[in-house]
């Protein structure tokens, strides 16, 4: 069962089918005063624009990524057609989510929830690229171009960077996180959307599954 708490991993510093709605159903990250030790932290996360290239301590984890990333690929095939296109987004989203501390899998339902994988999607209030990410964002801790979120890589990055800032200002609460993230917390749609949309991103490793 998903929990609040259950798709988080600790530490900043440190499709097409039955289940994927027809229209995104983005909200808005509200602009809010930043203490500047919160901003400095938050522009050092957003800055680093090293390549998503994952890196593996041994043979058995680069493995298990490759695993995983054959069973998403499969998954998202409807919606990405070509290999080389969703090889590229699904690599940056796991390097992303971990590099957060997030569960990839909550990362992926929430893209599908807030913008159904359209890498140019733009909601009503003027919310951008996969994760639906504000503009006012690249002038708080960013270089201040808002066409930037339309680049993958930059947009995965800010998502990730931004619903870690909410999780820690949540006390590690996800429920109450998302709402933020959208522009509605403390109301379950938005939230509850995301859970359902990460069961299916959840992904069990069958050579670490028991036995029968």
């Amino acid at each position: 069962m998903l929990t609040r708490r259950s798709l988080i991993v600790p530490g900043l510093a440190a499709l097409a089918g039955p289940w994927l709605p027809r229209t995104a159903q983005a909200g808005a990250q509200l602009e809010e005063p930043l203490a500047d030790a919160v901003r400095t932290v938050l522009s050092s996360s957003v800055a680093n624009g090293a390549p998503p290239v994952p890196e593996f301590g041994d043979t058995e984890a680069r493995l298990k990524y490759l695993r995983w990333l054959g069973a998403m690929s499969h998954k998202l095939k409807a919606r990405k057609s070509d290999w080389d296109e969703r090889r590229e987004f699904l690599q940056t989203v796991w390097y992303e989510s971990r590099r957060a501390g997030l569960d990839t899998g909550l990362v992926l339902g929430l893209v599908q929830v807030e913008s159904a994988f359209r890498k140019f999607a733009v909601s009503p209030a003027g919310a951008r690229g996969y994760m639906q990410v504000m503009p006012f964002w690249t002038r708080l801790i960013g270089n201040g171009d808002p066409s930037s979120l339309f680049h993958m890589q930059t947009n995965l990055r800010f998502g990730c960077v931004i619903l870690r800032h909410y999780l820690d200002r949540e006390a590690g609460d996800l429920y109450y996180a998302l709402g933020r993230y959208n522009g509605s917390r403390g109301r379950p749609a938005y939230p509850d959307a995301v859970f359902r949309a990460t069961k299916h991103w959840a992904w069990t490793d069958p050579e670490r599954a028991p036995r029968a």
